[in-house]
């Protein structure tokens, strides 16, 4: 024995055969180099797979058995009883193959594989079961010959052998037996745990075993856009819900959208699948027979049939069980609303990854250190990737399969940020990933008008559209255009967005739409873009315009009246504001595509309709930047005096900012403008100018200047009855005696200004002249006539929108308020400031806070 050891080490080495102490001898024998170890390696893992990849794995695993003669050449009695043992392991996994390829309805192997261990083994009760349910189609008096014979050979079958004799007999039914039908298992295997959707699969997990607890058919259809991730879904959900069915699942990929010269599937081919693992129907013809023929079938079974890539509900109905316990999923990139209207669906429609979650895709197989490294790249490429699963793969593979290094993630971004050149990125056609033949696969079923209006709303600037503006863009096609049903059909095939009743497109979507989508025959591009630009920038000038009027009733501009547009009228100031904070994305985007396209009409008009908006919002870094390309826009596009319009809003602006000296610059401007046209309009020009030009000269500490600027704009304003410009002069002098103490005069000019305003319908001016005098009864320390006040003005600015001015006047009045011990009153005041802060930014709430806490 030592000697043999001895040769043994010499052979494999000390590290197999290491120096024992005596009388003990070692092999290390790693286990992959075992041929036994890596069979029941092999069967271990094909435990809880699909029968179809349990078929595969345990063929995987047999293949180790190269000699069928275990321990071969060893011959005493010990390795004999081992043998046995053995070759019951070897014929325990050919059983479970056996078993995976009928579940999986793998007929001709079976049908060759059982004939091959029926001439090897044909006592063995389990071989000869497999072998009827393989041939089930022998004559009877074959059939019945060779079970006659086995039972005198063999004795009596066992209960699954007994099974399987009742099944071919046609016997499907006897008590005490255990039916031994194929249960289908047509699940393909390999789709990836979707990342982020786990509570979309709970939830659908809870309502089929709802329904099937109570006796329903469980209909479930999942939608969304191309490449938002609903098959990955529906084959997870269909996995964990695999034990549910005990009599298999049923699996067709529809090919509703599937690329390339792949048709869609047809119903009829579709049930000559489903019928061929259902005896006895497989002999059925004819669509209604075969239809009729699977609702058979399903009656008195359990079974889960998903259905993937649905093109519409004509080819899913003929699908369908009616009732009972089974359950069907069916995913679509289009809501299938006659199935809807039909049956009882429980529908859930898709959309993109949250960005935490779609961060985890891109990121999943990237090292720690360097997903901190590229943060805000990888935070980039999400954002272009629009969150959408499959452009997240599509990177995904760009950085694993080394086609792109890591260090150039910021590289790849700037290569994204280009249109166009971002679907060239997602396009990977070598590993069927491509984001570009995705989009195409849905736009070309698309009817023509929907195809335009996909168009039409990808050269509209975005984000979104009222249904309103929708409408309008399909007159840019021309007469008879049925933009409703268009518009119905893109929403229904998930090419449009539709969230809170205004409609638009994923970014991905409308970059292919803008690319790749022919509006029109050739040659008629320029034209139809043309006219949907028009439409787009007219709709949106007398919408905002329509505001504005109610928000400003003292500015006039020369728009003109609405042709071929719908126009929104709001009533009051509330709805003037609530529409422009839907419309406002829109609307800057269409003030940078008629910059873009060098359009000046809306470049200046546009700007000019959304500033009041604008400073009540407190949007002033945008109606800075809008102001600037309207006022170089309207000197070679509008008239003086509406030139001198835009400088002073521009002036206003800049105000608010505190950039006084650049204010005063286009103030002087605009009262040269105005100083050059003596009309009536010229002089109110002028007036307005100059009115301007004094609080800004007041702001400046230059008292002088002031009064006299103001002193001319109240004489202007008087001599052209303009009473809202009087009363925001006199007001305005009213604050200028204000600040030199002199309250006397301060409250003759301001009640002079409350007696003009109150001639007029202008809130906003009152509001202003109401906040004047409190701060001047304040000052004369009359405290209870100027809480009145306060609050007076803090209702109207609250009722106007205008949250920068209500916020200030609501912070002074709540230090009023605080000195009159009406604390309670002071922290409901400052609570507000706090809103109307966070509304506005966040500037300035940490200031807030720390008194609230003080007067808690």
């Amino acid at each position: 024995m030592d000697r043999a050891v001895s040769d043994l080490r010499k052979q494999l080495g000390r590290e197999i055969v290491p120096q024992g102490r005596s009388g003990y001898c070692t092999l290390r024998v790693p286990e992959g180099s075992v041929d036994l170890l890596r069979f029941r390696d092999g069967v271990a893992r094909a435990a809880g797979l699909s029968p179809p990849e349990r078929f595969e794995q345990l063929g995987a695993a047999l293949e180790e058995w190269q000699d069928e003669e275990p321990l071969r050449g060893l011959t005493e009695s010990g390795f004999q009883l081992r043998r046995e043992e053995l070759r019951t392991e070897l014929m325990a996994a050919v059983y479970a193959r056996l078993d995976a390829a009928l579940r999986s309805w793998e007929r001709k192997w079976l049908r060759e594989e059982t004939e091959k261990w029926f001439e090897r083994a044909p006592q063995l009760p389990q071989i000869l079961q497999f072998y009827l349910l393989a041939h089930d189609d022998l004559p009877e008096r074959r059939r019945e010959r060779l079970i006659r014979e086995w039972t005198k050979r063999n004795g009596k079958p066992d209960v699954d052998l007994q099974s399987a004799i009742d099944h071919v007999r046609g016997d499907l039914r006897q008590p005490g037996r255990t039916l031994l039908l194929p249960v289908p298992d047509q699940l393909p295997g390999g789709k990836r745990t979707p990342i982020g959707q786990e509570q979309l699969i709970r939830s659908l997990l809870g309502v089929v075993c709802e329904e099937q607890d109570a006796g329903n058919l469980a209909l479930v259809l999942i939608s969304g856009m191309a490449g938002v991730g609903k098959s990955t879904v529906a084959h997870h959900l269909a996995r964990r819900l695999r034990e549910r069915f005990p009599d298999g699942v049923l699996y067709a990929g529809l090919n509703g959208f599937a690329d390339g010269d792949v048709r869609p599937a047809e119903p009829d081919e579709v049930l000559d699948g489903f019928l061929a693992v259902l005896p006895p129907y497989a002999t059925v013809t004819g669509l209604e027979n075969k239809s009729s023929a699977l609702r058979s079938a399903l009656s008195h079974r359990s079974v889960l049939i998903v259905l993937d890539d649905a093109l519409n509900a004509r080819q899913v109905l003929p699908l369908l069980p009616t009732d009972g316990t089974c359950g069907v999923i069916i995913t679509s990139r289009n809501d299938l609303l006659r199935l809807q209207s039909e049956r009882k669906v429980l529908f859930r429609k898709m959309e993109p990854l949250q960005e935490a979650d779609a961060l985890e895709v891109l990121q999943e197989k990237v090292p720690t250190k360097d997903r901190s490294r590229y943060a805000q790249a990888f935070s980039d490429l999400v954002r272009l990737c629009g969150r959408l699963p499959l452009a997240l793969a599509v990177v995904a593979r760009l950085l694993e399969g080394g086609a792109r290094p890591l260090r150039t993630i910021p590289a790849l971004v700037r290569e994204m940020e280009q249109e166009r050149a971002k679907l060239d990125t997602l396009h990977l056609p070598e590993h069927e990933l491509s984001v570009r033949a995705a989009l195409n696969c849905s736009v070309r079923v698309l009817g023509e008008e929907a195809r335009l209006l996909l168009w039409q709303l990808a050269v509209h600037p975005g984000p979104t559209a009222s249904w309103e503006a929708v409408m309008d863009l399909g007159r840019a096609a021309g007469e008879g255009a049925r933009t409703d049903r268009a518009l119905a059909e893109l929403v229904a095939a998930n090419l449009v967005e539709l969230q809170d009743d205004r409609y638009g497109l994923h970014d991905l979507v409308r970059a292919f739409a803008r690319h790749h989508v022919q509006p029109g025959r050739d040659g008629e591009t320029v034209a139809i873009e043309r006219a949907t630009v028009r439409q787009v920038l007219e709709h949106q000038l007398h919408n905002v315009r329509a505001c504005d009027r109610v928000l400003d009733r003292q500015r006039a501009l020369p728009i003109g009246e609405p042709d071929g547009v719908t126009v929104t009228d709001p009533a009051e100031p509330g709805q003037a504001m609530a529409f422009l904070d839907e419309e406002y994305a829109a609307v800057q985007r269409g003030i940078r595509l008629a910059t873009g396209q060098g359009i000046k009409r809306y470049e200046w008009l546009l700007s000019m309709t959304l500033v009041t908006y604008q400073w009540r919002r407190h949007l002033l870094d945008d109606a800075l930047k809008n102001l600037r390309y309207a006022a170089a826009a309207a000197e070679s596009a509008a008239a003086p005096v509406d030139c001198a319009m835009v400088h002073r809003m521009l002036a206003g602006t800049q105000w608010r900012l505190g950039m006084y000296d650049a204010a005063v610059g286009n103030l002087r401007r605009a009262v040269r403008l105005s100083e050059a046209d003596s009309s009536e309009e010229g002089r109110l020009s002028l007036a307005r100018s100059l009115h301007r030009l004094g609080i800004t000269l007041r702001k400046q500490g230059d008292g002088t200047g002031a009064e006299e600027a103001l002193g001319q704009a109240l004489e202007l304003c008087r001599e052209v009855s303009d009473p809202v410009g009087e009363a925001a002069a006199l007001n305005a002098l009213g604050a200028l005696y204000h600040d030199r103490s002199d309250h006397e005069q301060a409250l003759r000019r301001c009640a002079d200004a409350l007696g003009a305003v109150e001639r007029t319908v202008e809130r906003s001016g009152l509001a202003d002249v109401l906040f004047t005098m409190a701060k001047v009864h304040l000052a004369r320390s009359e405290r209870g006539e100027a809480i009145s006040l306060y609050q007076r003005a803090c209702d109207i600015y609250r009722e106007q929108g205008n949250w920068p001015n209500e916020d200030k006047v609501r912070r002074l009045f709540a230090d009023v308020l605080v000195s009159a011990g009406e604390t309670v009153k002071a922290v409901a005041e400052l609570e507000r400031v706090i809103v109307l802060r966070e509304l506005m930014g966040g500037a300035g709430v940490g200031e807030v806070r720390e008194l609230l806490e003080g007067l808690r």
